[in-house]
């Protein structure tokens, strides 16, 4: 079997010298029936390996219940069949703009720190993960090369026996291919971040020369690796839609060559963040610790390989860049498309309240509002119910600590939107008086301080100074409708036609199954199923206006569509269109490259 090592200057296959040439891929972000077609265009663009994450909270949403575990392992066959190496970053943090970093959100404890409340879940976890990769390294006639320890820990913190037990943990269970950290390449970031005896390798968009040059300061030899070259960037939610030059990439990238350096594109195919799982910065520049800001649905990244698997004007700079240090392949068949757009009628609805008795979570009443992970939240959102007493005068409504966004009525009347910056309603309330508050999670934090922080009502729901007690509070995950018989029980009727939020039901017949772009004109804030698939998250403020439809999502004949409206639904007809996508944009600096404005 071969063997793959760490030298003084290079890395080693069977003694040889070899570059290597990866590009990230995350196999959770891409529909498994896709994934050939998107590693085949990998080795077209002149890469010989894929690097992907491995997200914890998929894979393990309540403790000890492992959902899918093996697709990892799936996906490292996948990119051997392709004649792809593999790296393999399994955390336990990813950041990944995903959804807590890939933390679950019951975990207790410190979080990335040598406390055992939090260890013994991750060696658990660690346990039932990783016999995909053991069995799959390269000593092992597999494709996988490198593992590795955390991610980026030097921008979080300094517990130096925290990456040690997790290095031990990596060997017991038989990793034997070289283990690696990576982090920024700035002084504290790789102090806190590497592990002695254990390859460092650094992130960066640009000027690779320096960042190098920081590197050799705390590593004065092993190889030389950018193990994320930003070749783009994500997006969030009210932002500007990113783009990098083409030409200002390549250039970027042909220096990391030229310093003798491997590289993994990062990202070579970004994808898409299904269901709900995109998570959120915090702004406020380097410190990360300002106003929040969540992901879009899109993860395109303005990448060289775009979300719907197409080469970009960047694809063929990166190709002519890299064909210099290894064979090209052929590109692939191109993704099939949508042979006829389509209208979807929606002419059934169910109000949210009847959503919820029927597919939430028990009900929880207690003095004061429990968060998301209190009532086993990940992604979706909770009700929670209390009465102003009376009678007594009007008086301003404070939701305290809201985290992220609540839709609140009075009396059964709709009576403003709050978000965290402003928690406190427009119109007094007087007493006696019953409020409800639908709150919605819009992604955990994935990077930065903040990372953790609990969602919900956090603080406490005061009527002028005066708390109110005796909430009631329940609970609707997103993946409680991700299945064709998850609307049973629910009783549907007629449309309002008054914009209500709510379920709203149809069908749309397809012909010519492939790729598709739903559109969905006078629609505020939700999320889209198709044939059961969570689609992700729309939201008109944009700068995603559109949702991916994976063709493999899509049968000929009829397909059933349902929408969880939160805010408000168009009054003219709840309509949407499938169409094909548009085509392929070769010129990097296009307002709408792949479905977003």
């Amino acid at each position: 079997m071969s063997e793959f090592t760490v030298g003084e200057t290079d890395f080693l296959l069977d003694g040889r010298p070899v570059r290597l040439l990866s590009g990230a891929l995350h196999y959770f972000r891409v529909h498994e029936a896709q994934w050939g077609q998107r590693l085949a265009m990998l080795r077209a663009m002149g890469l010989n390996c894929v690097e992907t994450y491995v997200p914890w909270n998929l894979h393990e949403p309540h403790p000890g219940e492992f959902r899918d575990v093996e697709a990892l392992g799936r996906f490292l066959d996948a990119a051997r069949e392709a004649g792809l190496w593999a790296i393999v970053r399994p955390g336990p943090y990813i950041c990944a703009e995903w959804e807590n970093g890939g933390l679950p959100h019951w975990l207790q404890g410190h979080a990335r720190t040598s406390d055992e409340r939090y260890l013994t879940p991750v060696e658990r976890w660690f346990g039932r993960l990783l016999p995909q990769v053991v069995e799959r390294q390269i000593d092992r006639g597999g494709p996988v090369l490198m593992v590795q320890v955390e991610n980026e820990y030097g921008s979080y913190g300094s517990d130096a026996a925290y990456l040690l037990r997790l290095t031990e943990v990596l060997r017991a269970v038989g990793i034997t291919v070289p283990l690696f950290t990576s982090d920024g390449p700035e002084d504290h970031m790789l102090s806190g971040g590497s592990v002695p005896g254990v390859l460092a390798t650094v992130n960066f968009g640009s000027d690779a020369r320096t960042a190098f040059e920081t590197l050799r300061r705390y590593r004065p030899d092993g190889p030389l690796m950018c193990m994320e070259f930003w070749c783009g960037w994500f997006e969030h939610w009210g932002g500007e839609h990113v783009v990098r030059d083409a030409g200002d990439a390549a250039a970027a990238l042909r220096e990391i060559l030229e310093c003798g350096a491997s590289v993994n594109l990062y990202m070579a195919h970004g994808g898409t963040n299904f269901a709900g799982w995109a998570g959120a910065n915090r702004g406020g520049g380097a410190l990360h610790d300002g106003p929040l800001e969540p992901d879009v649905t899109s993860y395109d990244y303005d990448a060289p390989i775009d979300e719907y698997g197409r080469p970009t004007e960047k694809f063929w700079r990166f190709r002519e860049v890299l064909s210099a240090y290894g064979p090209v392949a052929d590109l692939p068949p191109a993704p099939g498309v949508l042979g006829a757009a389509a209208d979807v009628h929606l002419p059934e609805w169910a109000a949210l309240s009847a959503v919820l008795e029927e597919r939430g979570g028990p009900l929880h009443e207690g003095p004061v509002p429990p968060t998301f992970e209190e009532l086993d939240v990940d992604r979706g959102l909770v009700r929670y119910e209390v009465s102003v007493p009376g009678p007594r005068q009007p008086y301003p409504l404070t939701a305290r600590g809201l985290r992220d966004l609540a839709v609140v009525y009075v009396d059964g009347e709709r009576a403003g939107v709050l978000t965290e910056d402003d928690v406190e309603l427009k119109e007094p309330v007087a007493g006696y008086a019953r409020v409800e508050l639908w709150v919605e999670s819009l992604g955990r934090v994935n990077y930065g301080p903040r990372s953790g922080e609990a969602k919900g009502i956090t603080g406490g729901l005061r009527h002028e100074r005066q708390f109110l007690h005796g909430v009631r509070a329940r609970g609707l995950r997103l993946d409680a409708l991700d299945s064709s018989d998850s609307l049973a029980g629910i009783g549907f009727g007629e449309v309002p036609g008054d914009g209500s939020a709510g379920l709203y039901r149809g069908e749309v017949s397809v012909r010519g199954c492939g790729d598709a772009v739903l559109e969905l004109p006078g629609w505020t804030r939700g999320f889209v199923w198709v044939n059961g698939f969570n689609l992700g998250r729309y939201w008109s403020k944009g700068p995603q206006r559109t949702l991916y439809v994976p063709g493999p999502v899509l049968r000929e004949g009829g397909n059933d569509v349902w929408v969880l409206e939160l805010e408000e639904a168009p009054q003219r007809g709840p309509a949407l269109r499938l169409r094909a996508p548009d085509p392929a944009h070769e010129d990097p600096a296009h307002e709408n490259p792949h479905g977003t404005s």
